[in-house]
């Protein structure tokens, strides 16, 4: 077996040690990276929020219609990370990744507000405010939407899958815990996710009551305006912290490599895998550039893909280099099984965008039905009503770190309080009470609207308060506190080294995965309730909506189940160490990277910090 000594893999990689690595990156970048993202989430809210409205008053869409496009636009912006992922990881780095797709989102921004601002390229007003007489948007508009929509999704494959990474890997330079400094790089990482996630909800309140206030108020071209001009914000300042950034080289294909060990493992399939596993194939200097901070170690689970590392005649060529299709390390055979070993409790969060996806659609159009008078001459817009989600979760993420984590500590004996799966799964809980609160809430808007004989005048105001409609979002807004930091710090910490990007492209397949499911299951409901009276329609008073929350705590109920019996099966990675005494001399210490106590925390070298640590 080919083992190098390590110390000088930094030299080879045209890196230099570790204290002239770390005269970049730091605090000192997040100035830069913060308010980039918050530009352009700034953007990306007050772009989408009231884009339900944007539609079928604008554009004249029927709302099955337009909740579909809605729907399917947010499962190809969170698709195309996928590929934003894997270029940053294979060749691009992050750095150029995010700026090139920032530039595409640009361009899709400018290109819908030109659409808003000309006449030409929007229907006439509808005549006497009555639905029948509007005139559908022509087919040269639609294009120019869809177009317009396809770049902003291409621009986010660039920028969703690197922003997070990026800003982490100003704190990765020192995650090897050293002597008396346990996981110092992994404080900052943590701490680095926490201030990402409450950033990002400032900025969404910031758009959902801006944004979406002049939209309604004043036009929809300053109202898709604002937004471009944030974008534009948001590159410029990225692009000016260039000087200060650590840009850690790509480290080839991801996906290359694991299709390698795939096929590796399918030709020795009839090979018997070594009871010691000591006896498989290891290469610390071939795996020097995807392991800067400790290399993975064997585990027992999916012993099949173990063939791959199996020395076999043949697999090396003549100059001694192994054949990659042939031959694997363990390290590379581990980054198989890691992936492989998080895709169930990926996919059990995928019902969770599903069952959120009504918020931007037929929520909204809930809220334009009701009595949105909150004091004298001030009228809430109906996508405003996000404001409760944001400040939830802002009020949640707070409270979390300083009233339930010390609790929680003391009754765990955990440092962070619960782990990132117990974190996702309380989050998926809440989830479930949100929509139920929400079916609750529309039964009483039917109620009101029969007893008031509206049911047949869509237009009308219900004398409802849309404030009954707070309740809901706030503890859908809680819930996303929990799941959203829970499952990203769970794909961060739990990818291999090499695939970061590509892990946090695997939280926006999230959405991608959920808003299409949310599609199938609208048009889904829609076709097989014609017959016996549509629980979805424009009029919302004949509608069934109340029944369609059911139908989706009913899924969440489920999937809850199966998410415990993923959690309670899960196996954390485990990994190799190499630690640089005061004497100089190196060792390895096995972690595995599961929660621990206070007292094992010189042993861990990545463990979720809190905003209080900073």
């Amino acid at each position: 077996m080919a083992e190098e000594d390590d110390s000088s893999r930094w030299h080879e990689h045209g890196e230099g040690d570790a204290s002239e690595k770390r005269k970049q990156g730091g605090f000192k970048t997040m100035p830069f990276i913060l308010a980039n993202d918050f530009c352009d989430r700034f953007a990306t809210i007050g772009f989408n929020a009231n884009l339900i409205t944007y539609l079928t008053q604008q554009l004249h869409l029927p709302l099955v219609e337009a909740s579909n496009t809605l729907t399917n636009f947010h499962g190809l912006s969170n698709l195309t990370p996928l590929v934003g992922g894997l270029v940053a990881d294979s060749f691009a780095g992050r750095f150029w990744t995010i700026t090139f797709g920032s530039v595409i989102y640009q361009l899709g921004m400018v290109s819908l507000t030109v659409s808003a601002l000309l006449p030409s390229l929007r229907p006439p007003p509808c005549a006497a405010g009555e639905q029948a007489a509007c005139a559908r948007a022509t087919a040269w508009s639609l294009l120019v939407l869809h177009l317009s929509l396809l770049c902003t999704s291409i621009g986010t494959g660039g920028t969703r899958p690197c922003v997070m990474a990026f800003g982490a890997d100003q704190f990765e330079l020192d995650t090897t815990p050293r002597h008396g400094e346990a996981g110092a790089g992994a404080k900052r990482g943590w701490s680095f996710f926490n201030l990402y996630f409450f950033g990002v909800e400032l900025a969404k309140l910031a758009a959902i009551t801006l944004v979406v206030y002049i939209q309604e108020n004043v036009g929809w071209g300053w109202g898709l305006g604002v937004p471009t001009v944030a974008m534009l914000a948001a590159v410029a300042a990225f692009v000016s912290g260039y000087p200060l950034y650590v840009k850690v080289a790509p480290g080839g294909s991801p996906f290359t490599r694991l299709a390698q060990v795939a096929v590796a493992a399918f030709r020795k399939r009839n090979v018997a895998v070594p009871s010691d596993h000591g006896n498989l194939y290891q290469d610390k200097k071939l795996d020097a550039g995807i392991s800067t901070a400790g290399r993975l170690l064997h585990t027992n689970q999916l012993t099949f893909f173990d063939r791959a590392a199996i020395v076999t005649p043949g697999d090396f060529d003549s100059s001694g280099i192994p054949l990659p299709w042939r031959l694997s390390t363990v390290h590379r055979v581990e980054e198989l099984k890691s992936i492989i070993r998080m895709l169930p409790i990926w996919a059990a969060t995928i019902l969770l965008v599903t069952s959120a996806s009504h918020n931007h659609s037929f929520a909204i159009q809930q809220a334009r039905t009701m009595d949105r008078r909150v004091a004298a001459g001030l009228e809430i817009p109906p996508a405003t009503m996000l404001i409760f989600s944001n400040a939830a979760m802002l009020g949640t993420l707070a409270l979390y770190d300083r009233v339930l984590v010390p609790r929680l500590r003391r009754l765990t004996g955990r440092a962070e309080g619960v782990t990132h799966l117990q974190r996702t799964g309380a989050g998926l809980a809440i989830s479930t009470v949100s929509n139920a609160v929400s079916a609750v809430v529309e039964r009483a808007r039917k109620r009101a609207a029969a007893r008031h004989g509206l049911l047949d005048r869509p237009g009308a105001t219900v004398p409802m308060s849309v404030l009954w409609m707070a309740p809901q979002y706030a503890i859908h807004g809680a819930a996303d506190a929990f799941m959203d930091v829970g499952r990203m710090e769970f794909l961060y910490d739990q990818a291999p080294e090499s695939m970061r990007s590509s892990a946090a492209a695997l939280y926006w397949l999230t959405t991608s995965a959920g808003s299409y499911m949310g599609t199938l299951l609208v048009t889904t409901v829609h076709e097989r309730t014609k017959g016996e009276g549509e629980w979805l329609q424009d009029n919302l008073n004949r509608g069934k909506l109340d029944r369609y929350y059911w139908l989706v705590v009913t899924l969440q109920v489920i999937n809850l189940v199966y998410f415990v019996i993923c959690a309670k099966l899960y196996t954390y990675k485990k990994l190799e160490v190499v630690d640089q005494e005061s004497t100089g001399e190196r060792r390895e210490k096995h972690v595995e990277l599961q929660p621990l106590k206070d007292s094992d925390e010189k042993d861990v070298e990545l463990r979720p910090l809190l905003s209080s640590d900073l």
